[in-house]
């Protein structure tokens, strides 16, 4: 079965990090409307864009999401 990003994103949490990687991870398992059930860049892209305060650049979603292409392999 596929796993979704944030199920990936979950791997990165780590409430004591201050690595931007942690802190994304962190604050979108306390995100009520993240797309949880989410596949597709663009998608999820677009809700940061429009949503994720929480995410000081786009850059740590691409670098997630490069990672996350990698755990898919």
């Amino acid at each position: 079965m596929l796993k979704t990003f944030y199920q990936f994103l979950m791997t990165q949490r780590n409430p004591e990090s201050y690595d931007p990687m942690a802190t994304f991870a962190n604050n979108a398992f306390y995100d009520s409307a993240f797309p949880k059930q989410e596949t597709d860049f663009e998608t999820l892209s677009k809700y940061l864009e429009e949503n994720a305060s929480y995410l000081p650049s786009m850059t740590i979603f691409d670098d997630a999401w490069r990672l996350y292409q990698d755990f898919l392999a």
